[in-house]
């Protein structure tokens, strides 16, 4: 299996990035994990929320397969331990899919059509944090799932 994280925008922020990068390079030893960046749409007083919604929809849906298993990180998903996450992980390792997709949404959210091709939502927290952040976080916390799923010492509950 393959884990793909799909973020909207670049992450412009040098310790962000390195620190995204960081983790994904952990996470390869164990487990084929790739980031892939939609542009930005960049905001204009012609463009409304919902249009720009639609835009970045429209990327993300493209850059799927089928077959994929999507799973969106949104503010009303569900709340996961990281070993509660190391379990989801694993079971879809065993199911056998090609792979599972993450997306970190733009500044505005996904569009209705990204929602209804979703298997399902994920909250890192209901705490609200930067797109260049939850990068960070959720990248972590699949290196830290590998651990878990690995019995390495790096997670303590």
């Amino acid at each position: 299996m393959k884990i793909v994280i799909i973020a909207v925008g670049k992450t412009s922020t040098d310790y962000v990035a390195r620190g995204v990068d960081e983790f994904l390079k952990r996470s390869n030893r164990y487990i084929g994990v790739e980031l892939s960046v939609i542009p930005d749409i960049k905001a204009s007083k012609a463009l409304t929320e919902e249009s720009q919604k639609q835009q970045e929809g429209k990327a993300i849906l493209a850059s799927l397969q089928p077959g994929d298993v999507v799973m969106l990180l949104d503010e009303r998903g569900k709340e996961l331990t990281s070993r509660e996450f190391s379990v989801m992980i694993e079971r879809r390792m065993v199911q056998g899919i090609k792979r599972l997709v993450f997306i970190i949404g733009g500044p505005y959210g996904f569009s209705k059509e990204v929602y209804d091709r979703a298997d399902g939502k994920l909250s890192l927290s209901r705490m609200t944090f930067t797109h260049e952040m939850v990068r960070l976080f959720f990248t972590e916390q699949i290196y830290r799932a590998m651990t878990i799923m690995r019995g390495e010492p790096y997670h303590h509950d």
